[in-house]
């Protein structure tokens, strides 16, 4: 009875350092690099909206953005909606 205790109990650890390994470390590692991005985010440089939307960032706010598109139109997106430069 004991050992089949010891051994769920190492499997549970197994399974936790494997989630953990696989699930949780690469998603804070991504939200590590995305808040960098932000954080980087100047006027001029060109970035891409989660909603695929290309554009050159005219001006930074607190927690906005506003980019000039390719029309010459501007529109304002909340920071965390920049995924990427482009």
């Amino acid at each position: 009875m004991d050992t089949t205790l010891i051994y769920i109990i190492i499997f549970l650890a197994v399974i936790f350092v494997m989630f953990y390994f696989f699930m949780i470390r690469p998603q804070r590692k991504k939200q590590k690099e995305h808040e960098e991005l932000i954080g980087q985010l100047r006027s001029g440089a060109r970035v891409i909206t989660a909603g695929g939307i290309y554009g050159y960032v005219e001006s930074v706010s607190q927690d906005s953005v506003v980019l000039k598109v390719e029309s010459g139109a501007t529109i304002r997106v909340t920071k965390s909606s920049i995924v990427g430069k482009a």
